[in-house]
């Protein structure tokens, strides 16, 4: 028969590792139910300059690299950039991913596609900021910079200004958004659709209240 001290010690030592047991599986549960922090680091920006060419961007191929580099440039690395442009055979909604966004200072400016083509996106003056923070000179300022190179419509599809699909430096026009959500225009509180540009080179997109610009999203 056991003795009382035998019974004793071996019931301390099963609720020892009871203990043990639920600390474990507690422990494991709350490890694999634990919310994952979001990305805040920089989805998006306005490139605060033209690659040089107006609205001959070197077509989507162009535009994209050059989110990239600047992307880069800012030491934001692992992720693929998209700019946000329209073609006669691609939407601009369509390229940049599901989101969510956050500019350079870590302000979330949209959770999906259908939110930022919403007016319960966050994107204005002070949030549609280049990639290294800095805000770009809106309708008021010298140069105006707020026209925003798009060649969508309101939802982010694409229309028929888009600068021969951003090949062309001087015949065309180019839809343009305000990123300061002002001016004139068919649209002008449209941060992709205000007006159509005078034309592609970057002198009549600066005439027009731009300087060429465009948004870039990571996917």
């Amino acid at each position: 028969m056991f003795t009382f001290d035998y019974q004793k010690k071996l019931l301390m030592k099963l609720k020892t590792t009871l203990i043990a047991t639920l600390a474990t599986t507690i422990l494991t549960a709350c490890a694999t139910t634990a919310p994952t922090e979001p990305d805040t680091s920089m989805s998006f920006f306005i490139t605060d300059q033209n690659p040089g060419k107006g609205a001959n961007l070197g077509g989507l191929a162009g535009a994209d690299a050059y989110c990239s580099s600047l992307a880069m440039a800012s030491g934001v690395t692992g992720k693929t950039w998209k700019a946000y442009l329209s073609t006669s055979a691609e939407n601009a909604r369509d390229r940049i991913g599901s989101g969510p966004w956050y500019n350079a200072n870590g302000v979330r400016v949209a959770g999906s596609v259908d939110e930022l083509h919403s007016e319960n996106n966050n994107l204005s003056k002070e949030n549609s900021v280049s990639q290294t923070g800095a805000v770009i000179n809106g309708r008021g300022d010298k140069p105006n910079r707020h026209d925003i190179l798009t060649g969508s419509d309101a939802n982010g599809y694409t229309t028929a200004s888009t600068c021969e699909d951003w090949t062309s430096s001087g015949k065309g026009s180019a839809m343009v958004g305000h990123h300061d959500r002002t001016g004139g225009g068919a649209d002008p509180t449209s941060w992709n659709a205000a007006h159509g540009s005078r034309g592609c080179s970057i002198a009549n997109l600066q005439g027009t209240g731009g300087d060429g610009l465009f948004y870039c999203f990571a996917e």
